[in-house]
């Protein structure tokens, strides 16, 4: 079985955040042993691994001989050193693309990419000079949101008062001005493929946001099915276009007409991607260590529709309360070094055959009022 990765070799997980824990107790589960490397000596994954190495993502030489240790890497951070990884790469087995990570690392290669497969994403303009974003307003129209390149950093043009305030980003280096889609729905879409050009696409979900932090994940989304089908048709080329190997996740935006648009890709297991846990016949983590693994994929379907709702650090206690009230409830909390305002400690999965009815048990809860 050349090529195939089996139970007992060791499996590599640049990351220690809870993918990264997750992604451990899967591999655990197939009968695979797991290091982690991470810069942060408290990584959450830590303690579910075999073994640690607290190392930069950038240290080359730290990331090589964690690998030699390994039969196989991956990643489960986008702030994993795409320089590093290619140099290692030459002769450790890394089966992710690294374009695509080298893509998805770049919010100006991502939007070229896209337009270049004439996928629909939101128009956009390059931002290289203070100068620039003024035409660019003029070009795309208000409002508009201006994104560094190389970060998460963003900020949204609502009139021209704004794009002064906006030229800050231009610190951090190049931009993208990006139209702004009025959205109906954030649509989310996992997705796997292996090196055997086989691929399964989960079920499309909706994200519900409070602020920029994910909220809610309701699967499926409350779309049409023409709109599903059209979704993961869309994640499916996507994939194919770039050979995926291992789990992905896409962002996509529908809007009140009826029109997608990709928003973003991002080239591993998600946060977005926590519900599959309990409600689909395979979780991403699995999926996506069969994948790297040279396993055969098999389609997913989906057992229940579901909520999953995050669990942020002024919510942990408040959660614990409701262990002894909710049996149902499927509660997962990461094992944090500690409890600071902001943190994702864990998440809820309620399983449900009234998604409105699930809402309002959550809502009644008052904890994420």
């Amino acid at each position: 079985m050349a090529g195939i990765v089996l139970p007992n070799a060791t499996i590599g997980i640049l990351g220690g955040s809870q993918i990264g824990r997750m992604l451990a107790l899967s591999a655990k589960k197939l009968g695979f042993k797991v290091g982690i490397l991470d810069p942060d000596n408290f990584a959450c994954a830590k303690n579910v691994a075999d073994f640690f190495v607290q190392a930069e993502f950038t240290n080359t030489e730290e990331v090589k001989k964690f690998a030699e240790k390994c039969d196989v890497i991956t990643y489960e951070t986008s702030d994993v050193n795409i320089g590093v990884l290619r140099t290692i790469a030459r002769t450790i087995d890394i089966p992710q693309n690294l374009d695509l990570l080298q893509i998805t690392q770049n919010r100006l290669l991502e939007k070229t990419f896209l337009d270049e497969k004439d996928l629909i994403s939101a128009p956009f303009k390059t931002i290289i000079k203070a100068v620039e974003i003024n035409e660019g307003i003029a070009e795309i129209g208000l409002p508009c949101v201006l994104k560094s390149v190389h970060t998460d950093k963003k900020c949204t043009i609502y009139s021209m008062k704004d794009a002064a305030r906006a030229m800050d980003l231009l610190r951090d280096g190049s931009c993208v001005l990006e139209a702004w889609i009025p959205a109906e729905y954030e649509l989310s879409v996992q997705v796997c493929g292996n090196k055997k050009g086989e691929y399964s696409v989960f079920p499309v979900v909706e994200v519900l946001r409070k602020g920029k932090e994910v909220h809610q994940v309701l699967a499926p989304a409350r779309i049409d099915k023409e709109a599903s089908v059209e979704a993961k048709r869309i994640a499916l080329e996507i994939a194919e276009a770039l050979e995926l190997v291992g789990a992905m996740t896409i962002e996509m935006f529908q809007t009140k007409e009826g029109g997608i648009y990709v928003h973003q890709l991002i080239a591993r297991p998600s946060n977005l991607g926590l519900y599959t846990l309990e409600a689909c016949t395979m979780d991403q983590f699995e999926m996506h260590l069969r994948a790297i693994c040279g396993w055969p994929l098999g389609e997913v379907s989906q057992l229940s529709d579901a909520v999953m709702v995050k669990i942020l650090a002024q919510e942990y206690y408040e959660t614990q309360e409701l262990i002894q009230d909710k049996p149902d409830w499927h509660f997962h909390y990461y094992g944090k070094n500690g409890v600071k305002k902001g943190w994702k400690m864990g998440h809820i999965t309620v399983l449900t055959d009234d998604m409105n009815q699930a809402l309002e048990e959550i809502y009644q809860t008052k904890i994420w009022d």
